[in-house]
C-alpha cells in the first residue's frame, strides 16, 4: 500500500455539484455519469500513479473502478466527496468481479476506522512487511498488528494471485540492482519514489521499498 496525497477535485466535478437545487440534486446512484464520472475517475488514476489504492498493481480506466474509501451505503453523505474516493483495481464493468475478488471489490460495504489501514495514512506503508516469496505480512509492531491483519483479510491482499505478482516484482528489483554500489541502489530508489515521465508509479511499489529499504539502504 503507497500513500495516496489528496488533491484537489476536478472543477468539472466541483461545477457540476454546485448545481444543486430545489428540483435537482447530484446523486452517485442517479446521476452521477458521463461526463463527470469519466473525468473523476482520470483524476483519481493520475493522483495514485495508475496504480491501485490498495495492492499497488497497474491499473487502467478499463481495469479499475472508482472505490469510496468509507462505503456509500454506510456514509451516503460521502458518496460524492473526493476526500473519500480512489481508484481500486478490477474493473467496474466487470460484473460479476473476475475471480479471485479482491481489493475494493472485496472489501464492498466493509470499513472500521481502527482496523482499515487506510492509504490516506500518511505511514500506511509502515503497517507491512513483504517477504522475497511475495507474501504480505503485519508489521513487528504491536499497536499496529490488528489493523493490519484484518486489511490484509478484508482486502484478500494475500491471495496467490498478489502474492504471485509481488514476487516478480521483488525478484525484477532484485536483478536489477546486482552488481550496483549502495549509492546507486539509492539513486535507484529515488527514483522508484517518483513517477515516470508518463505520471506512472512502479507497480508494486510498497514491495520494492520494504525489501529495498531492508537489505539495502540505511
Amino acid at each position: 500500500m503507497k500513500y495516496i496525497r489528496k488533491g484537489e477535485e476536478p472543477e468539472e466535478f466541483t461545477n457540476w455539484k454546485n448545481l444543486e437545487n430545489d428540483d435537482w440534486k447530484p446523486s452517485w446512484d442517479d446521476n452521477f455519469q458521463a461526463p463527470q464520472k469519466p473525468v473523476v475517475h482520470q483524476a483519481l488514476l493520475r493522483e495514485q500513479g495508475y496504480i491501485c489504492c490498495y495492492c499497488g498493481m497497474r491499473i487502467t480506466r478499463e481495469t479499475s473502478h472508482i472505490e469510496h474509501l468509507k462505503p456509500r451505503s454506510i456514509y451516503p453523505d460521502l458518496a460524492l466527496d473526493y476526500t473519500n474516493l480512489m481508484a481500486s483495481c478490477q474493473g467496474e464493468s466487470e460484473e460479476p468481479p473476475p475471480q479471485p475478488v479482491h481489493c475494493g471489490h472485496k472489501k464492498y460495504d466493509w470499513y472500521d476506522e481502527h482496523l482499515m489501514v487506510s492509504p490516506l495514512y500518511p505511514n500506511c506503508q509502515d503497517f507491512f512487511r513483504y517477504l522475497g516469496s511475495g507474501d504480505i505480512e503485519p508489521t513487528d509492531e504491536s499497536d499496529k498488528q490488528a489493523a493490519a491483519e484484518t486489511t490484509i483479510d478484508k482486502l484478500g491482499l494475500d491471495i496467490p494471485k498478489l502474492t504471485r505478482m509481488r514476487r516478480e516484482a521483488i525478484v525484477g528489483i532484485l536483478l536489477a540492482i546486482e552488481g550496483l554500489t549502495n549509492e546507486e541502489i539509492q539513486l535507484l530508489f529515488q527514483a522508484f519514489e517518483q513517477p515516470d515521465a508518463n505520471g506512472r508509479y512502479t507497480p508494486f511499489f510498497a514491495a520494492i521499498a520494504y525489501t529495498l529499504k531492508q537489505y539495502f539502504i540505511s
